[in-house]
């Protein structure tokens, strides 16, 4: 399969918050773009979040709209569940092979949810972090887009598949369907396949997979969101617990050369704004944060100071040692009061640890020879139809992703003209 778009056709790979911005604005000012993702769906970690900065708003708040004009823009065409396999060619006239995997559905479904009735299996949702169960044919989450099931045929027996099938009167469950292969022709190609929280088990001394009570920052947001395993009350993983006492664990893996050596920039300001989500349900429960620096900068210090005079949130500043799990199902962390100079061991019934960012090309990157920088961050490159935006292109927030992306749109609708 092979499909031409014509001079000044934008391939936009990744399709979270910045790749929907960055296909928009190509495609508003007249030129075609393919939008390719892949997973299942269209909004990347901001649909994930509870609410995101500067207004704290929620994913529908930026999501929708884009959802919408991308629905009504006949200059796009969207893949999920694609991947790029190669690239070849030079600027104004790339070629590139690309690969989608089979959903097993196809788009005949309406989303009823007929199907789910006949599921038997169950899986991780990984939506959620795991954190929750669905079934093996699932709507990935209520915002998703597009609004068409996906099924884990591979989690399924022979019999479950079967009756999965005759449960949807749409015939939209496809058992046969078949990884496919394509080749696009664009004359500039815009990364913006974002980010991933650092895995925290690789940070051994935090101890993240010895306890229920130790979770990262991007689950503290999916416990505190609606639509989230807890419907949005912030309780222990594993025993549903309101815990009476929280501790911020800064900089996991951040700032560390033997993890990710940048800041993630975004980090303390996520504290903070969990700290807010805390404050809404637990108002006297204590918090304790343990931090390197504390970094809000601009228009965020505001924010910053009206909790640091919260006089239940007691900030250390000291690098985290330890963290060891507790019979009663709480933990202790163990850290170096840097300014006292004295070892604290503080329990408490949860733990967040503020992860960082982690670029999410990574090792596919280096196999299409994309050019990154030592911290696996995608460098914009003009000359050779390359280039960057949003997470893929720096540690950045919503705001500061969409400038980003714009402006990687500006530069790529020039490339073959």
């Amino acid at each position: 399969m092979s499909d031409t778009a014509g001079n000044g056709a934008v391939l936009v790979v990744g399709g979270g918050i910045s790749g929907l911005t960055a296909a928009l604005e190509a495609a508003e000012v007249g030129n075609d773009v393919f939008l390719v993702e892949k997973n299942a769906y269209f909004g990347g970690r901001v649909a994930q979040l509870n609410q995101y900065f500067p207004k704290l708003c929620p994913p529908t708040c930026g999501l929708e709209i884009n959802f919408k004009r991308i629905k009504d823009n006949r200059r796009i065409r969207t893949y999920t569940l694609t991947t790029v396999k190669s690239v070849s060619g030079v600027p104004g006239n790339f070629e590139v092979q690309l690969e989608t995997a089979p959903r097993y559905v196809n788009s005949n479904c309406t989303s009823c949810g007929d199907c789910i009735q006949a599921c038997a299996e169950e899986i991780d949702d990984a939506f959620n972090f795991g954190m929750s169960r669905t079934k093996a044919v699932y709507l990935p989450h209520e915002m998703a887009f597009p609004r068409r099931y996906v099924l884990a045929k591979e989690a399924c027996s022979a019999a479950s598949l079967d009756a999965i099938k005759a449960a949807c009167k749409y015939n939209a469950v496809d058992l046969d369907m078949q990884t496919q292969t394509f080749t696009l022709k664009v004359s500039s190609i815009i990364w913006s396949t974002g980010w991933n929280p650092y895995d925290p088990a690789k940070i051994t001394n935090l101890q993240y997979s010895s306890s229920n009570a130790i979770v990262t920052n991007m689950m503290m947001e999916r416990l505190a969101a609606a639509n989230g395993p807890t419907k949005g009350k912030i309780l222990r993983p594993g025993d549903n617990k309101e815990p009476g006492s929280f501790a911020f664990v800064q900089c996991a893996g951040s700032r560390d050369e033997n993890h990710l050596q940048h800041c993630s920039y975004i980090c303390c300001m996520a504290t903070f704004k969990q700290i807010s989500y805390i404050r809404a349900q637990y108002p006297d429960a204590k918090i304790y944060v343990f931090y390197i620096d504390l970094r809000t900068p601009g228009k965020y210090e505001n924010f910053r100071e009206k909790f640091m005079a919260d006089p239940n949130t007691i900030f250390i500043k000291g690098k985290v040692a330890d963290i060891a799990a507790e019979r009663d199902g709480g933990v202790t962390v163990t850290a170096e009061n840097a300014v006292a100079g004295a070892k604290i061991h503080q329990k408490v019934d949860m733990c967040i640890l503020a992860t960082g960012m982690e670029p999410a090309l990574g090792e596919q990157g280096k196999a299409l020879n994309v050019a990154m920088d030592g911290n696996g961050f995608v460098v914009s490159d003009a000359a050779k139809g390359m280039l960057s935006a949003g997470c893929a292109k720096s540690a950045v927030d919503v705001y500061t992703s969409g400038q980003s992306s714009t402006a990687a749109a500006l530069k790529a609708i020039q490339i073959g003209r």
